[in-house]
Order: C-alpha cells, then sequence, then structure tokens
C-alpha cells in the first residue's frame, strides 16, 4: 500500500495507485477518523473522471460498514456542491472522488471539513494516521441515501448575488467546463433564478478525456474558448472550470486571458463595493497587486504557503473571532473563497460575482483591472511555468541551489521567503518563486516583473538555471 497524501487529500494515477484496494483503505481511515470524533453521517460526491462513480459507490459502502449515515450523490456534482451539501447537511465530513485539474489518468480523494471547506491540514494529518489504524469491531452499518443538493446549493447562491441586477442583464456569458464537473450548471442555475444572461456552453457533456487537455483552466488548454473570444466585444466574456469546477479562468473579448491574479483583484474590490470588508489572504505565489489593493481599500493581508487548506484555515479563525473575519482568501491556480458563502473554492459561484461586477458597472473585467492598476501603480506581469522533471530528480537539491542565488539575469536578491518552496524577492519590484508540485512530478516557477520584458529575461533565465 503505498498512498501519499498532498494538499489537498490524495490523488494518484489510475491502476497504479489509484486502486479499489488503496480507495478502501482511504474511505475506512476517513471512517475511523470521522466516528472517532462522534461523527454520525458523511457526504460523497464525484466528478467525471474514470470510474468515478464506482470508487464513490465503494467509498461509501466502505463508510456505512464502520456505522456512518452516508449522503452518496446520485451523480456528478461539482466540488463546493459538495462541500455545501456538508454543511447544510449537518454531516461530520465530505469526501470528493476526484483529481481537481490533474491528467485525465489521475483520480483522487478530496476530504472535507463539517464547515464546508477543504480539511484543515490537521484533519488531513489525523486521516493519515488512521490508515494504519485498527477497526472497530461490531459496529452497527449504516445507511447509504441519494441526494442531489442542487436546489439548496442554488438557493444559498440567490442570496448572496444581486440578482435584480442578474436578471436584467441581457448579455452573453460563455461557460467552458472542459467536460468537468460544472457541466450544465451554469446554464442549469440561470434558469433557475430567472436570469437574462445568455449561456453558452463549450466542452458541456461530461468527458474522463476533457476533450484532449487537461482539465485546468490556463491559456495553454483554452484555445477553443480564446478562438471562440476573439470574434466577440465589449463586456462579453468566457468562463472555464477546472475538472471539479471549484476552480476557474477567464477570456476575455477579443480572445486575451485573464488571470486568476486579475479575477483576484476584480473580486476584491467588488465585494468591497459591496459593503463587505474583512482581510484578504493570499497564497505566497499571489501577485503583489492583490495586496496594494487591499492596503489601498484599508484591509490587512494574509500570506500562506499554497494550498487551499491555508486559506480554509483562516476562514475557520474568522467564524470563531469576528475581528479575524475573511473577506476573500485565494490562491494563484484560480481558487478564490468569498465572504458569507463557503470557507471553500467555488469556479461557478465566482463565475456569476464577476457577471455581477460586470453588470452593475456597465463595464468589462480588463477595464476594471486596469481601474486597479491606476490606483495601485502597480503594473501587472507575471507568468508560471510548469517543468516536467526526470525520475533523478531531488527537489531539496535544486532549492537549496536557488537558496544560494544572489542574482538574477541582473536584478538581485534583496531577501528570501521560505513560507513554501524558495520565494527571492528582487529589487524592481520583481520576485521568483520555485517549488515543487505536491500532487505531480513537477517543478514550478512563477515570476512577476514590473513589465513583460522584464518577466520574460527572469523566467527564461531561472527556467535555464532549474532545468537545465
Amino acid at each position: 500500500m503505498s498512498i501519499k497524501f498532498g494538499t489537498d487529500g490524495w490523488r494518484d494515477v489510475l491502476a497504479e495507485g489509484f486502486t479499489f484496494a488503496n480507495v478502501t483503505h482511504v474511505a475506512a481511515a476517513h471512517a475511523r477518523y470521522l466516528t472517532a470524533q462522534g461523527g454520525k453521517s458523511v457526504v460523497v460526491g464525484y466528478d467525471t473522471r474514470f470510474l468515478g462513480e464506482r470508487f464513490a459507490h465503494l467509498s461509501a459502502t466502505v463508510m456505512a460498514q464502520h456505522g456512518l449515515n452516508v449522503w452518496l450523490s446520485q451523480s456528478f456534482l461539482p466540488t463546493p456542491v459538495v462541500s455545501f451539501a456538508t454543511r447544510h447537511l449537518g454531516a461530520a465530513g465530505g469526501a470528493m472522488i476526484t483529481a481537481s485539474h490533474n491528467p485525465p489518468e489521475y483520480n483522487g480523494y478530496k476530504f472535507k471539513g463539517p464547515y464546508g471547506g477543504s480539511a484543515t491540514p490537521e484533519i488531513v494529518g489525523q486521516v493519515e494516521a488512521e490508515l494504519s489504524g485498527v477497526e472497530a469491531p461490531g459496529r452497527t452499518p449504516g445507511e447509504v441515501t441519494l441526494f442531489d443538493g442542487r436546489r439548496s446549493y442554488f438557493e444559498s447562491l440567490d442570496r448572496l448575488l444581486d440578482l435584480d441586477t442578474l436578471r436584467s442583464y441581457q448579455g452573453v456569458l460563455y461557460h467552458d467546463a472542459m467536460g468537468g464537473a460544472g457541466c450544465g450548471w451554469l446554464e442549469a442555475y440561470a434558469q433557475h433564478a430567472g436570469l437574462g444572461v445568455e449561456i453558452r456552453p463549450l466542452h458541456g457533456q461530461p468527458d474522463p478525456q476533457f476533450y484532449g487537455v487537461n482539465p485546468e483552466p490556463i491559456a495553454p488548454n483554452l484555445a477553443e474558448l480564446m478562438s471562440v473570444m476573439t470574434h466577440e466585444k465589449a463586456l462579453t466574456f468566457g468562463t472555464a472550470t477546472d475538472g471539479d469546477a471549484d476552480r476557474l479562468g477567464i477570456v476575455v473579448a477579443g480572445g486575451a486571458f485573464f488571470n486568476s491574479h486579475q479575477i483576484f483583484a476584480v473580486l476584491l474590490k467588488h465585494l468591497h463595493g459591496k459593503g463587505l470588508r474583512g482581510r484578504v489572504i493570499k497564497t505566497v505565489s499571489t501577485s503583489r497587486i492583490v495586496e496594494l489593493l487591499a492596503e489601498h481599500l484599508g484591509l490587512s493581508v494574509t500570506e500562506t504557503p499554497i494550498g487551499f487548506k491555508y486559506v480554509t484555515d483562516a476562514f475557520l479563525e474568522g467564524e470563531q473571532d469576528a475581528a479575524q473575519a475573511v473577506l476573500i482568501g485565494g490562491e494563484e491556480s484560480g481558487g478564490l473563497g468569498v465572504q458569507g458563502h463557503l470557507p471553500e473554492r467555488d469556479g461557478l459561484f465566482n463565475s456569476l460575482l464577476l457577471l455581477e461586477a460586470v453588470a452593475q458597472s456597465g463595464r468589462s473585467l480588463p477595464d476594471l483591472f486596469r481601474d486597479i492598476e491606476l490606483l495601485t501603480g502597480f503594473s501587472h506581469a507575471y507568468d508560471r511555468v510548469d517543468l516536467k522533471m526526470p525520475a533523478s530528480f531531488n527537489k531539496n537539491v535544486t532549492l537549496n541551489e536557488v537558496r544560494g542565488w544572489t542574482e538574477i539575469a541582473g536584478w538581485n536578491v534583496q531577501s528570501i521567503n521560505e513560507r513554501d518552496g524558495v520565494k527571492l524577492l528582487l529589487d524592481r519590484e520583481a520576485w521568483v518563486l520555485v517549488r515543487a508540485s505536491g500532487t505531480e512530478p513537477l517543478l514550478r516557477v512563477y515570476v512577476e516583473a514590473d513589465s513583460p520584458t522584464s518577466l520574460r529575461i527572469i523566467l527564461e533565465e531561472v527556467v535555464q538555471r532549474v532545468g537545465g
């Protein structure tokens, strides 16, 4: 048995590490943890990956054998809906069979806390410790009940969105579901709420191969959406949700990619404009424009390691102490949580919030972001490169080398941040972060600089040094 937990649970390659036997072990460990905490019920869902339904049914069966009553999704669901159902139904925890944005050959098992969000590091650690646990004899089996979850989730969104504005907006919103768990959900919500917007789907039918790309909503994977958007104008934009629909990417009219930092900044300013207040939580790989905007708005910023479970921790602190309340928390990969909803990423809800921002202002997303650049006096230039590494790759050796750098292509290193990986803070407002992926054999390189030209020079130098 070889099971390694990462930043959001466990992921592995189908038929290699992600097997029925290993899923049984993980579900049993999860059940032992929940029952030890006095839990009585659990929610189980799955996305559109190969064998997802069978793995979910297996997990539900194992958990019921451990005495838990199980709410099992009757069809594929977005991860945020499973999180919402976990809290709404009063379950002790949730399990989502998904590998999120990983390639199609992967599947995974995400843990959800009773509060409706990613399991905290403490919960993940305790579940992992239960992998070697002993079965408790004589438990009365629980029941497995199928659930849908759509109506209660939609009704919760009704309370958070400006429905009057959205019902009067007669524009177009494209949705590239990438063949994942978001298929059909925005269209269904628009019909439920009587929205005026026309939802135009791309890759809107479930596909375990995700139409030939990795289901991560970043520019290289959104060629078709970008092509469609080249013919659009003005306020129209396209949203793309990842394999389990908790993250999003945006393509604006004209076909340009609107990255996660721009999304974060626009949502932050929009929420502040709606009268909401609280801390801003950003992971170490997020653009400086977020902290500069927060500073301008008089909001405090907390930086965390990469992994939404750390953002979740901050949300939970805010629920315990009003002075620590979180307005918005997010990460570079397109996952954002918003006050009043869930301590969780939600690509569907955030897509609707962006539509609300456009509808209320009558201005495009690029225009709204340009306002923020003017407000902060900061010009945003950012990129990330993922380097596939050989089997002999030793991340500790590479990171030690990076730690010893004193300059990069003429930019001097001013200080080092080791909150997650190695982040070199350079002069001229630039920075570089090098870290190993927690879920794939990749080395990730992140760079922000004061111009696209500076960005390319620094990024090429770093990639040559670590990948050469």
